[in-house]
């Protein structure tokens, strides 16, 4: 297993590099009353790489520009970031065809309207959503939750967008690291610390009511500075801690090479018609490993992530491995 990504361990703030993902349709009411009927809605989900924080916002139609609504009031509620990483439109696997067709026909006009606000984004390659598996696990959850609302009656927007804000409180109230050994310590570190400095759905121990009234503007100014200060201590401590642990592929797997002969995965044909291609280009990460290729194929030039390569069980010498990467480049493909 690599290293984690540096904006998944360094940021100076919540949402400062963001995950964002849809899910749905989700049927509400349009109005109270009768004569009301169900429309479409979708939620746009945001996610802080760093601490997990989860931003939920609900939009009623997928074009551009009610996305672009949802993230500037993100952007007035969390802050403008750096960076928001997407999935690609093809990497709604067993989603709407909405959705899919909503980020391949729009991801050009967004990023544009995104770069003008000096934001940088990113899609994920074509098929991997586990490049996106904060926001794809973060869905999952509001998932969760959401069907046992649904389930009971049709709601209408306001309703709606009560529910979720309440699921976006849970989400931002589940602990980062287990509970401390110190008997002292009965607060777990959760998204929400980093947010509102206390977790919303539980009264705060961390402030003594009796002594609010004596202390001073300034007092305050530095408790909420010395608590905040605590819960970045704790999360380098104790979260970075966690997150470098390894579970599984302790072992470096063998990495793809130019010139090599691949089939790439298809998930709708079996796989004696998968497509035979060529890698022609690699994209090394900042560790220098890489996980994304371009496939020259017989109907194009393709990008995919390693797990949708198969390479081929050809024995080659050297030689002839770097005569065919040559050729590649000397192509230009």
């Amino acid at each position: 297993m690599g290293n984690l990504p540096p904006h998944r361990i360094h940021s100076d703030y919540p949402f400062l590099n963001t995950a964002v993902d849809y899910a749905g349709p989700v049927m509400i009411l349009n109005r109270k009353g009768r004569g009301s009927q169900l429309i479409k809605s979708y939620i746009c989900i945001f996610v802080c790489l760093a601490v997990k924080a989860v931003h939920i916002e609900l939009v009623t139609d997928l074009s551009s520009e009610t996305f672009l609504s949802a993230l500037y009031r993100f952007i007035a509620r969390r802050g403008k970031p750096a960076s928001i990483y997407s999935d690609n439109g093809r990497c709604f696997v067993g989603a709407s065809k909405e959705l899919a067709k909503f980020l391949r026909d729009n991801s050009h006009t967004i990023s544009d309207r995104v770069a003008d606000m000096a934001i940088e984004f990113k899609f994920s390659p074509a098929y991997s959503p586990h490049f996106n598996g904060l926001a794809e696990g973060s869905v999952k959850a509001v998932k969760f939750h959401l069907k046992r609302v649904l389930s009971l009656a049709n709601l209408t927007y306001e309703e709606m967008n009560t529910v979720l804000v309440q699921i976006e409180a849970i989400l931002n109230s589940r602990p980062l690291t287990p509970m401390s050994s110190d008997p002292s310590d009965l607060i777990a570190l959760t998204p929400s610390h980093f947010l509102i400095g206390r977790t919303p759905l539980l009264p705060s121990s961390e402030v003594n009511n009796d002594d609010a009234t004596k202390i001073h503007s300034l007092s305050r100014y530095m408790r909420i500075q010395t608590l905040k200060g605590h819960f970045w201590k704790r999360y380098k401590l104790e979260y970075i801690a966690e997150l470098q642990k390894r579970q599984k592929w302790r072992r470096q797997g063998e990495q793809l090479r130019l010139g090599e002969m691949v089939l790439v995965k298809d998930d709708q044909a079996p796989p004696t018609r998968w497509i035979l291609g060529r890698v022609t280009r690699l994209y090394p990460g900042t560790d220098g490993v890489s996980r994304v290729a371009d496939v020259f194929t017989t109907s194009g030039t393709i990008r995919r992530a390693y797990n949708r390569l198969c390479p081929l069980p050809v024995i080659a010498d050297q030689s002839t491995t770097n005569a065919a990467a040559t050729a590649v480049e000397a192509a230009g493909c």
